[in-house]
Protein backbone atom coordinates (compact mmCIF):
# COMPACT_ATOMS: atom_id res chain seq x y z
CA UNK A 1 0.00 0.00 0.00
CA UNK A 2 2.80 2.63 1.24
CA UNK A 3 4.40 1.87 -2.65
CA UNK A 4 0.99 2.16 -4.35
CA UNK A 5 0.74 5.84 -1.96
CA UNK A 6 4.59 6.94 -3.31
CA UNK A 7 4.15 5.94 -6.66
CA UNK A 8 0.25 7.83 -6.97
CA UNK A 9 2.23 10.87 -5.61
CA UNK A 10 5.36 10.68 -8.36
CA UNK A 11 2.42 10.90 -10.55
CA UNK A 12 1.16 13.57 -9.64
CA UNK A 13 4.03 16.15 -9.35
CA UNK A 14 5.31 14.98 -11.87
CA UNK A 15 2.27 15.84 -14.02
CA UNK A 16 2.20 19.01 -11.97
CA UNK A 17 5.45 19.90 -13.17
CA UNK A 18 5.19 18.74 -16.54
CA UNK A 19 1.83 21.53 -16.71
CA UNK A 20 3.60 23.86 -15.15
CA UNK A 21 6.27 23.54 -17.79
CA UNK A 22 3.46 23.26 -20.47
CA UNK A 23 1.96 26.67 -19.01
CA UNK A 24 5.31 28.26 -19.39
CA UNK A 25 5.65 27.17 -23.35
CA UNK A 26 1.75 28.44 -23.92
CA UNK A 27 2.81 31.95 -22.38
CA UNK A 28 6.39 31.76 -24.19
CA UNK A 29 4.62 31.06 -27.41
CA UNK A 30 2.99 34.58 -27.23
CA UNK A 31 6.09 36.39 -27.43
CA UNK A 32 6.39 36.35 -31.34
CA UNK A 33 8.53 38.21 -34.02
CA UNK A 34 5.29 40.08 -35.35
CA UNK A 35 5.06 41.50 -32.34
CA UNK A 36 8.72 42.27 -31.32
CA UNK A 37 8.74 44.21 -35.24
CA UNK A 38 5.40 45.70 -34.66
CA UNK A 39 6.30 47.75 -31.51
CA UNK A 40 10.29 47.79 -32.68
CA UNK A 41 9.34 49.99 -35.96
CA UNK A 42 7.17 52.42 -33.77
CA UNK A 43 9.58 52.58 -30.89
CA UNK A 44 13.05 53.10 -33.37
CA UNK A 45 10.90 55.06 -35.95
CA UNK A 46 12.02 58.80 -36.76
CA UNK A 47 9.16 60.14 -34.74
CA UNK A 48 11.30 59.76 -31.51
CA UNK A 49 14.35 61.59 -33.20
CA UNK A 50 16.87 59.23 -31.42
CA UNK A 51 16.02 59.19 -28.06
CA UNK A 52 18.87 61.46 -26.64
CA UNK A 53 18.57 61.28 -22.90
CA UNK A 54 16.45 64.64 -22.28
CA UNK A 55 15.13 65.53 -25.74
CA UNK A 56 12.01 65.60 -26.88
CA UNK A 57 12.48 61.91 -28.71
CA UNK A 58 13.00 60.61 -24.93
CA UNK A 59 9.83 62.31 -23.58
CA UNK A 60 8.02 60.67 -26.51
CA UNK A 61 9.96 57.35 -25.40
CA UNK A 62 8.70 57.25 -21.99
CA UNK A 63 5.00 58.03 -22.31
CA UNK A 64 5.08 55.24 -25.12
CA UNK A 65 6.10 52.53 -22.39
CA UNK A 66 3.65 54.11 -19.88
CA UNK A 67 0.76 53.36 -22.58
CA UNK A 68 1.72 50.02 -23.25
CA UNK A 69 2.02 48.91 -19.56
CA UNK A 70 -1.06 50.88 -18.91
CA UNK A 71 -3.03 49.07 -21.48
CA UNK A 72 -1.38 45.81 -20.50
CA UNK A 73 -2.77 46.03 -16.93
CA UNK A 74 0.62 46.15 -15.32
CA UNK A 75 0.99 48.57 -12.72
CA UNK A 76 3.74 51.15 -12.04
CA UNK A 77 6.61 50.22 -9.67
CA UNK A 78 6.60 53.26 -7.61
CA UNK A 79 3.83 53.14 -4.70
CA UNK A 80 3.03 56.51 -5.59
CA UNK A 81 1.56 54.76 -8.87
CA UNK A 82 3.83 56.89 -10.99
CA UNK A 83 5.55 54.97 -14.13
CA UNK A 84 7.97 57.43 -14.28
CA UNK A 85 11.15 57.70 -11.85
CA UNK A 86 12.83 61.08 -11.94
CA UNK A 87 16.18 61.21 -12.60
CA UNK A 88 18.33 64.13 -11.88
CA UNK A 89 20.43 65.00 -14.08
CA UNK A 90 22.94 68.23 -15.27
CA UNK A 91 24.61 69.05 -18.48
CA UNK A 92 28.31 69.35 -18.11
CA UNK A 93 30.32 71.84 -18.25
CA UNK A 94 33.91 71.47 -18.43
CA UNK A 95 34.81 72.62 -14.76
CA UNK A 96 37.13 75.84 -14.48
CA UNK A 97 40.17 74.57 -12.00
CA UNK A 98 43.24 75.78 -10.90
CA UNK A 99 45.69 74.01 -8.87
CA UNK A 100 48.59 75.53 -6.96
CA UNK A 101 50.98 74.28 -4.54
CA UNK A 102 53.31 77.22 -3.09
CA UNK A 103 55.62 76.62 -5.73
CA UNK A 104 53.98 74.93 -8.50
CA UNK A 105 51.15 75.47 -10.88
CA UNK A 106 48.97 73.11 -12.59
CA UNK A 107 47.35 72.69 -16.32
CA UNK A 108 44.21 71.26 -17.19
CA UNK A 109 44.28 68.48 -19.48
CA UNK A 110 48.34 69.00 -19.19
CA UNK A 111 48.93 67.92 -15.98
CA UNK A 112 45.06 66.82 -14.51
CA UNK A 113 41.56 66.22 -15.23
CA UNK A 114 38.66 66.31 -13.08
CA UNK A 115 37.01 62.94 -12.05
CA UNK A 116 34.01 63.76 -10.36
CA UNK A 117 31.29 66.66 -10.66
CA UNK A 118 31.18 68.71 -7.84
CA UNK A 119 29.84 71.88 -6.51
CA UNK A 120 32.24 75.05 -7.38
CA UNK A 121 34.77 75.59 -4.21
CA UNK A 122 37.91 76.81 -2.93
CA UNK A 123 40.10 74.81 -1.00
CA UNK A 124 43.29 76.07 0.76
CA UNK A 125 44.43 72.65 2.95
CA UNK A 126 47.86 71.69 4.52
CA UNK A 127 46.27 68.85 5.46
CA UNK A 128 47.45 66.14 2.82
CA UNK A 129 47.77 62.87 3.47
CA UNK A 130 49.50 60.27 1.25
CA UNK A 131 48.05 56.49 1.44
CA UNK A 132 50.11 54.27 -0.89
CA UNK A 133 48.32 52.54 -3.15
CA UNK A 134 44.73 54.31 -1.83
CA UNK A 135 43.63 50.65 -1.09
CA UNK A 136 41.11 49.84 1.81
CA UNK A 137 40.22 45.93 1.58
CA UNK A 138 40.44 43.06 4.00
CA UNK A 139 43.42 41.77 2.97
CA UNK A 140 44.99 45.19 2.44
CA UNK A 141 44.75 48.20 3.95
CA UNK A 142 46.70 51.55 3.36
CA UNK A 143 43.86 53.48 5.60
CA UNK A 144 44.89 51.58 8.92
CA UNK A 145 45.00 54.14 11.42
CA UNK A 146 44.48 57.24 8.98
CA UNK A 147 42.21 59.39 9.82
CA UNK A 148 41.39 61.22 6.03
CA UNK A 149 38.47 63.26 7.25
CA UNK A 150 37.92 66.69 5.56
CA UNK A 151 41.72 66.07 4.26
CA UNK A 152 43.40 65.65 0.69
CA UNK A 153 44.24 61.93 -0.06
CA UNK A 154 47.10 60.99 -2.47
CA UNK A 155 47.27 57.76 -4.16
CA UNK A 156 49.78 56.07 -6.44
CA UNK A 157 48.74 53.64 -9.32
CA UNK A 158 48.90 50.17 -8.87
CA UNK A 159 48.57 47.44 -5.86
CA UNK A 160 50.73 45.06 -3.93
CA UNK A 161 52.71 41.87 -4.60
CA UNK A 162 54.23 39.43 -2.99
CA UNK A 163 57.73 37.90 -3.03
CA UNK A 164 56.73 35.65 -5.68
CA UNK A 165 55.31 37.82 -8.20
CA UNK A 166 51.81 37.36 -7.39
CA UNK A 167 49.30 40.19 -6.42
CA UNK A 168 48.66 39.64 -2.56
CA UNK A 169 44.85 40.23 -2.88
CA UNK A 170 44.16 38.13 -5.68
CA UNK A 171 46.60 35.25 -4.31
CA UNK A 172 47.29 34.93 -8.42
CA UNK A 173 48.82 36.38 -11.06
CA UNK A 174 45.60 38.30 -11.47
CA UNK A 175 44.82 41.75 -10.48
CA UNK A 176 42.30 42.99 -8.87
CA UNK A 177 40.06 45.87 -9.41
CA UNK A 178 42.41 47.37 -7.58
CA UNK A 179 44.70 48.14 -10.32
CA UNK A 180 42.13 47.52 -13.27
CA UNK A 181 41.97 50.73 -15.14
CA UNK A 182 38.34 51.88 -14.66
CA UNK A 183 37.17 49.96 -11.94
CA UNK A 184 41.18 51.41 -9.93
CA UNK A 185 39.66 54.96 -10.09
CA UNK A 186 36.55 54.20 -9.13
CA UNK A 187 37.48 51.93 -6.36
CA UNK A 188 40.19 54.00 -5.12
CA UNK A 189 38.34 57.27 -4.93
CA UNK A 190 34.86 55.58 -3.66
CA UNK A 191 36.91 54.67 -0.39
CA UNK A 192 38.83 57.63 -0.32
CA UNK A 193 34.89 59.34 -0.50
CA UNK A 194 33.37 56.81 2.35
CA UNK A 195 36.15 57.48 4.88
CA UNK A 196 35.63 61.25 4.68
CA UNK A 197 38.36 62.78 2.54
CA UNK A 198 37.69 66.38 1.16
CA UNK A 199 39.33 65.85 -2.06
CA UNK A 200 41.14 62.94 -3.95
CA UNK A 201 44.52 62.70 -6.29
CA UNK A 202 45.22 58.90 -7.85
CA UNK A 203 48.48 59.62 -10.23
CA UNK A 204 48.25 57.01 -13.02
CA UNK A 205 50.35 58.30 -16.01
CA UNK A 206 48.92 55.89 -18.53
CA UNK A 207 45.17 56.13 -17.45
CA UNK A 208 45.96 60.14 -16.88
CA UNK A 209 46.93 60.32 -20.71
CA UNK A 210 43.94 57.87 -21.86
CA UNK A 211 41.00 59.87 -20.34
CA UNK A 212 42.91 63.34 -20.78
CA UNK A 213 42.78 62.67 -24.04
CA UNK A 214 39.88 61.55 -24.27
CA UNK A 215 37.97 64.75 -22.26
CA UNK A 216 39.91 66.90 -23.86
CA UNK A 217 38.21 66.10 -27.04
CA UNK A 218 35.10 65.43 -26.22
CA UNK A 219 35.04 69.00 -24.52
CA UNK A 220 36.15 70.31 -27.59
CA UNK A 221 33.30 69.03 -29.74
CA UNK A 222 30.56 71.35 -29.96
CA UNK A 223 26.85 70.24 -29.85
CA UNK A 224 27.75 67.00 -27.76
CA UNK A 225 25.76 66.64 -24.19
CA UNK A 226 28.05 65.39 -21.17
CA UNK A 227 25.59 64.71 -18.78
CA UNK A 228 25.76 63.54 -15.47
CA UNK A 229 24.08 62.27 -12.24
CA UNK A 230 23.16 66.19 -10.15
CA UNK A 231 24.74 64.72 -7.20
CA UNK A 232 26.96 67.70 -6.90
CA UNK A 233 26.38 68.04 -3.05
CA UNK A 234 27.10 64.33 -2.84
CA UNK A 235 30.21 64.41 -4.57
CA UNK A 236 33.73 64.75 -3.68
CA UNK A 237 36.85 66.08 -5.65
CA UNK A 238 38.47 63.78 -7.72
CA UNK A 239 41.41 64.35 -10.18
CA UNK A 240 43.55 61.97 -12.44
CA UNK A 241 46.85 63.27 -12.54
CA UNK A 242 50.25 62.64 -14.43
CA UNK A 243 53.25 61.46 -13.09
CA UNK A 244 55.34 64.59 -13.62
CA UNK A 245 52.21 66.42 -11.57
CA UNK A 246 52.41 63.78 -8.91
CA UNK A 247 56.01 63.84 -8.49
CA UNK A 248 55.12 66.76 -6.77
CA UNK A 249 52.09 66.27 -4.81
CA UNK A 250 53.83 63.23 -2.99
CA UNK A 251 56.32 66.11 -1.60
CA UNK A 252 53.57 68.83 -1.28
CA UNK A 253 52.47 70.11 2.32
CA UNK A 254 49.97 72.91 0.94
CA UNK A 255 47.57 72.83 -1.83
CA UNK A 256 44.99 75.46 -3.31
CA UNK A 257 42.12 73.98 -5.31
CA UNK A 258 40.19 76.54 -7.21
CA UNK A 259 36.81 75.06 -8.38
CA UNK A 260 34.49 76.54 -10.41
CA UNK A 261 31.60 74.20 -12.06
CA UNK A 262 28.31 75.99 -14.01
CA UNK A 263 25.96 72.67 -15.01
CA UNK A 264 22.51 73.36 -16.82
CA UNK A 265 20.16 70.96 -15.36
CA UNK A 266 18.47 68.05 -17.44
CA UNK A 267 15.08 66.42 -16.66
CA UNK A 268 15.01 62.61 -18.03
CA UNK A 269 13.37 59.78 -16.02
CA UNK A 270 13.42 55.87 -15.72
CA UNK A 271 10.17 53.75 -16.52
CA UNK A 272 9.22 51.14 -13.63
CA UNK A 273 6.48 48.71 -13.86
CA UNK A 274 5.98 46.17 -11.49
CA UNK A 275 4.22 42.55 -11.76
CA UNK A 276 3.61 42.13 -7.62
CA UNK A 277 4.60 38.11 -6.39
CA UNK A 278 1.46 35.40 -5.07
CA UNK A 279 3.62 34.37 -2.78
CA UNK A 280 6.87 35.99 -2.27
CA UNK A 281 6.22 40.03 -3.04
CA UNK A 282 8.75 40.92 -0.88
CA UNK A 283 11.34 39.11 -3.53
CA UNK A 284 12.29 41.09 -6.63
CA UNK A 285 13.42 39.77 -10.15
CA UNK A 286 14.63 43.21 -12.59
CA UNK A 287 14.92 43.08 -16.31
CA UNK A 288 16.04 45.88 -17.84
CA UNK A 289 17.04 47.42 -20.49
CA UNK A 290 17.70 51.01 -21.85
CA UNK A 291 15.41 53.34 -23.20
CA UNK A 292 18.07 56.08 -24.73
CA UNK A 293 19.92 56.04 -27.75
CA UNK A 294 21.93 59.12 -29.69
CA UNK A 295 19.36 61.35 -30.50
CA UNK A 296 20.13 63.33 -34.24
CA UNK A 297 22.92 64.29 -35.81
CA UNK A 298 23.71 66.73 -38.87
CA UNK A 299 19.51 66.35 -39.28
CA UNK A 300 19.85 62.48 -39.45
CA UNK A 301 18.03 60.54 -36.91
CA UNK A 302 20.37 57.67 -35.18
CA UNK A 303 16.97 55.34 -34.49
CA UNK A 304 18.86 52.59 -32.13
CA UNK A 305 16.48 49.67 -33.71
CA UNK A 306 19.35 47.21 -32.15
CA UNK A 307 20.16 49.65 -29.31
CA UNK A 308 18.50 49.43 -27.63
CA UNK A 309 15.13 49.28 -29.12
CA UNK A 310 15.42 45.16 -29.21
CA UNK A 311 15.97 45.35 -25.49
CA UNK A 312 13.36 47.74 -24.66
CA UNK A 313 10.38 45.78 -27.33
CA UNK A 314 11.89 42.49 -25.91
CA UNK A 315 11.09 43.21 -21.98
CA UNK A 316 7.43 44.81 -23.28
CA UNK A 317 6.97 41.28 -24.78
CA UNK A 318 8.03 39.69 -21.56
CA UNK A 319 5.40 41.37 -19.95
CA UNK A 320 2.38 40.70 -21.56
CA UNK A 321 3.74 36.85 -21.24
CA UNK A 322 3.43 36.85 -17.65
CA UNK A 323 0.30 39.39 -17.35
CA UNK A 324 -1.35 36.47 -18.53
CA UNK A 325 0.24 34.09 -16.74
CA UNK A 326 -0.72 36.58 -13.76
CA UNK A 327 -4.50 36.49 -14.91
CA UNK A 328 -4.66 33.14 -15.01
CA UNK A 329 -3.74 31.94 -11.53
CA UNK A 330 -0.23 31.06 -12.79
CA UNK A 331 2.15 33.55 -11.13
CA UNK A 332 4.88 34.71 -10.75
CA UNK A 333 5.11 34.11 -7.40
CA UNK A 334 8.26 36.58 -6.92
CA UNK A 335 7.75 40.31 -8.09
CA UNK A 336 8.61 41.40 -11.55
CA UNK A 337 9.77 44.52 -12.41
CA UNK A 338 10.36 45.89 -15.69
CA UNK A 339 13.01 49.04 -16.03
CA UNK A 340 13.69 51.06 -18.43
CA UNK A 341 16.42 53.01 -17.89
CA UNK A 342 17.36 56.82 -19.55
CA UNK A 343 21.02 57.90 -19.97
CA UNK A 344 22.91 54.78 -20.11
CA UNK A 345 24.64 56.32 -23.33
CA UNK A 346 25.53 58.92 -21.21
CA UNK A 347 27.79 56.70 -19.06
CA UNK A 348 24.52 53.79 -17.73
CA UNK A 349 23.33 57.09 -15.29
CA UNK A 350 19.44 55.92 -14.97
CA UNK A 351 20.57 53.03 -13.65
CA UNK A 352 23.45 54.58 -11.11
CA UNK A 353 20.97 56.48 -10.08
CA UNK A 354 18.54 53.50 -9.69
CA UNK A 355 21.40 51.35 -7.35
CA UNK A 356 23.02 54.01 -5.85
CA UNK A 357 20.29 56.80 -5.01
CA UNK A 358 17.00 55.69 -4.95
CA UNK A 359 16.23 52.29 -5.37
CA UNK A 360 12.40 51.19 -5.95
CA UNK A 361 12.93 48.44 -3.88
CA UNK A 362 15.40 47.30 -1.46
CA UNK A 363 18.78 45.84 -3.22
CA UNK A 364 18.63 43.64 -0.15
CA UNK A 365 15.67 41.93 -1.24
CA UNK A 366 16.44 42.23 -5.57
CA UNK A 367 17.11 38.52 -6.52
CA UNK A 368 18.32 39.16 -9.82
CA UNK A 369 18.47 41.39 -13.13
CA UNK A 370 18.62 40.07 -15.99
CA UNK A 371 19.76 43.23 -18.45
CA UNK A 372 19.37 43.02 -22.44
CA UNK A 373 21.24 45.68 -24.46
CA UNK A 374 20.99 44.89 -28.20
CA UNK A 375 20.07 40.99 -29.11
CA UNK A 376 18.36 41.69 -32.68
CA UNK A 377 21.73 41.16 -34.60
CA UNK A 378 24.07 38.82 -35.44
CA UNK A 379 27.99 39.83 -34.82
CA UNK A 380 30.03 39.86 -38.20
CA UNK A 381 33.07 39.06 -36.20
CA UNK A 382 31.50 35.74 -35.18
CA UNK A 383 32.62 32.82 -37.43
CA UNK A 384 31.65 29.93 -35.65
CA UNK A 385 28.88 28.49 -34.22
CA UNK A 386 25.24 28.49 -34.94
CA UNK A 387 23.30 31.66 -36.13
CA UNK A 388 20.98 31.19 -33.04
CA UNK A 389 23.47 32.02 -30.23
CA UNK A 390 23.67 34.72 -27.90
CA UNK A 391 26.17 36.36 -25.94
CA UNK A 392 26.31 36.01 -22.34
CA UNK A 393 27.87 38.02 -19.83
CA UNK A 394 28.22 38.22 -16.19
CA UNK A 395 25.89 34.90 -15.24
CA UNK A 396 28.82 33.23 -13.54
CA UNK A 397 30.11 36.45 -11.71
CA UNK A 398 28.45 36.38 -8.41
CA UNK A 399 25.94 33.22 -8.52
CA UNK A 400 26.88 29.54 -9.63
CA UNK A 401 22.66 28.76 -8.78
CA UNK A 402 21.95 31.76 -11.52
CA UNK A 403 24.56 30.36 -13.96
CA UNK A 404 23.66 26.89 -13.97
CA UNK A 405 20.06 28.03 -13.96
CA UNK A 406 20.25 29.74 -17.23
CA UNK A 407 22.03 27.08 -18.70
CA UNK A 408 19.78 24.40 -17.91
CA UNK A 409 16.77 26.82 -19.09
CA UNK A 410 18.19 27.04 -22.24
CA UNK A 411 18.86 23.03 -22.48
CA UNK A 412 14.72 22.37 -21.76
CA UNK A 413 13.16 24.92 -23.89
CA UNK A 414 15.43 27.20 -26.47
CA UNK A 415 18.69 25.06 -27.36
CA UNK A 416 20.63 28.73 -28.38
CA UNK A 417 23.97 28.51 -28.48
CA UNK A 418 25.12 30.49 -25.60
CA UNK A 419 28.69 32.05 -26.37
CA UNK A 420 30.96 33.18 -23.24
CA UNK A 421 33.05 34.92 -25.49
CA UNK A 422 32.85 38.39 -23.49
CA UNK A 423 32.23 36.73 -20.24
CA UNK A 424 35.56 37.94 -18.84
CA UNK A 425 36.09 41.75 -17.09
CA UNK A 426 39.39 41.89 -18.64
CA UNK A 427 38.04 41.57 -22.18
CA UNK A 428 39.57 44.16 -24.18
CA UNK A 429 36.03 45.49 -25.10
CA UNK A 430 35.10 45.74 -21.16
CA UNK A 431 31.63 44.77 -22.16
CA UNK A 432 31.18 43.61 -18.60
CA UNK A 433 31.31 46.84 -17.57
CA UNK A 434 29.47 49.02 -20.11
CA UNK A 435 25.64 48.26 -19.96
CA UNK A 436 23.30 48.58 -17.12
CA UNK A 437 23.90 45.24 -15.34
CA UNK A 438 27.03 46.09 -13.78
CA UNK A 439 25.38 49.11 -11.18
CA UNK A 440 23.61 46.01 -10.14
CA UNK A 441 26.53 43.66 -10.10
CA UNK A 442 28.37 46.33 -7.99
CA UNK A 443 25.76 45.87 -5.48
CA UNK A 444 26.32 41.98 -5.59
CA UNK A 445 23.15 41.28 -7.01
CA UNK A 446 23.05 38.54 -9.64
CA UNK A 447 22.85 39.51 -13.13
CA UNK A 448 22.60 37.98 -16.56
CA UNK A 449 23.64 40.56 -19.98
CA UNK A 450 22.21 39.18 -22.83
CA UNK A 451 24.13 40.55 -26.13
CA UNK A 452 24.66 40.03 -29.82
CA UNK A 453 27.80 41.84 -30.22
CA UNK A 454 28.34 44.91 -32.33
CA UNK A 455 28.23 45.48 -35.81
CA UNK A 456 28.62 47.98 -38.58
CA UNK A 457 25.33 49.90 -37.77
CA UNK A 458 26.47 50.31 -34.25
CA UNK A 459 25.97 53.89 -33.24
CA UNK A 460 25.20 54.79 -36.71
CA UNK A 461 22.34 56.08 -38.44
CA UNK A 462 21.82 52.77 -40.22
CA UNK A 463 20.52 51.00 -37.10
CA UNK A 464 17.31 50.54 -38.28
CA UNK A 465 14.20 48.03 -37.64
CA UNK A 466 14.44 47.02 -41.17
CA UNK A 467 18.13 45.54 -40.02
CA UNK A 468 16.88 43.57 -37.36
CA UNK A 469 16.58 39.66 -37.54
CA UNK A 470 13.25 39.15 -35.62
CA UNK A 471 13.67 34.84 -36.11
CA UNK A 472 16.75 35.26 -33.69
CA UNK A 473 15.08 38.75 -31.56
CA UNK A 474 12.00 36.09 -30.38
CA UNK A 475 14.00 33.17 -29.85
CA UNK A 476 16.17 35.28 -27.63
CA UNK A 477 13.53 37.06 -25.92
CA UNK A 478 11.58 33.71 -25.24
CA UNK A 479 15.14 32.37 -23.88
CA UNK A 480 15.13 35.83 -21.04
CA UNK A 481 11.39 34.87 -20.86
CA UNK A 482 12.09 31.27 -19.30
CA UNK A 483 14.75 32.18 -17.14
CA UNK A 484 12.97 35.14 -15.52
CA UNK A 485 10.23 32.73 -15.13
CA UNK A 486 12.32 30.31 -13.34
CA UNK A 487 13.82 32.34 -10.90
CA UNK A 488 10.44 34.25 -10.54
CA UNK A 489 9.01 30.80 -9.50
CA UNK A 490 11.71 28.41 -8.29
CA UNK A 491 11.35 27.65 -4.30
CA UNK A 492 15.06 28.92 -3.50
CA UNK A 493 16.12 32.45 -4.45
CA UNK A 494 19.80 31.98 -6.16
CA UNK A 495 22.26 32.80 -4.20
CA UNK A 496 25.40 35.09 -4.15
CA UNK A 497 28.31 32.57 -3.57
CA UNK A 498 30.98 34.96 -5.79
CA UNK A 499 30.42 38.53 -3.38
CA UNK A 500 32.61 41.62 -4.37
CA UNK A 501 34.20 42.57 -1.52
Amino acid sequence: MKLKITLLLFILISNQNIGQSQNQKTYASSITAEELKEKLYIYASDEFEGRETGDKGQKIAVEYLKEIYKKLGVKAAKADGNYFQNVPLVLVNPPKVSIKTDENSFNYYEDFISISDAKTDFIDSKDIVVVGYGIKDARYDDYEDLDVTDKIVVAIAGEPKNEDDTYLISGSKSISKWSNGRQELSSKRNAAKELGAKAFFLINESLFKRYATYYKSRDQREGESNLALDVSEKSMYGFLVSESMGAVLLKTNSLKIDFNQVNETVVSENVAAMIKGSEKPDEYIILSAHLDHVGMHDGEVFNGADDDGSGTVAILEIAEALKSAQENGEGPKRSVIFLHVTGEEKGLLGSQYYTDYDPIVPLSQTVANLNIDMIGRTDPKRKEGKRNYIYLIGSDKLSTDLHNLSEEVNTKYTNIELDYTYNDENDPNRFYYRSDHYNFAKNNIPIIFYFNGTHADYHKATDTPDKIEYDLLENRTRLVFYTAWELANRDDAVRVDKAVE
